[in-house]
């Protein structure tokens, strides 16, 4: 029959203490929540929010608008009537128009609309029915290269649904 020797731990060689059911679950529920936020995140944005003032120079972003620029965000309005029945953008009104608002400079630009771009061309059907666009909110002067148009508020790599 062999001798058994008892077994001693020394201090450097102390196997490490399981870690408990609930560590275990809160670092998995932590992690989740982490994994899912960036996709969710989606601040919200109305019209009335996106301008501070309106001066001698014109339409002041409001201090939301400023801090939302390159962030995610959710608008509801309407689609104002497209220029082609397919394209890659639309203009998001904050009321049904018969009309599409198009302007030819940044300084005639209506506090009430924002440039729509979406990842593809599509068509569109026209039913004045509220929408939900979200997508990456851009600030500042911009002309489009294609169709001359100018904005001062984008929101890009958008899609829309009906609100």
């Amino acid at each position: 029959m062999p001798i058994r020797r008892p077994v001693h731990f020394l201090p450097d060689r102390t196997p490490p203490a399981a870690p408990s059911r609930r560590r275990l679950l809160l670092a998995s529920a932590a992690l989740g929540l982490l994994a899912l936020r960036p996709a969710q995140a989606a601040d919200r944005l109305g019209f009335e929010e996106l301008y501070g003032s309106q001066g001698v120079f014109g339409l002041t972003f409001s201090d939301k608008t400023k801090s939302l620029a390159g962030r995610r965000v959710a608008m509801r309005g309407f689609m104002a009537p497209p220029l082609q029945a397919e394209a890659d953008f639309f203009v998001l009104t904050e009321i049904p128009m018969a009309l599409c608002p198009f302007c030819s400079s940044d300084a005639d630009w209506p506090d009430n609309i924002i440039v729509v771009r979406l990842g593809r061309a599509q068509t569109f059907e026209q039913a004045n029915a509220l929408i939900e666009v979200t997508g990456t909110l851009e600030v500042g002067s911009w002309t489009d290269p294609v169709t001359g148009f100018v904005s001062l508020l984008r929101i890009v790599g958008a899609r829309f649904g009906k609100a």
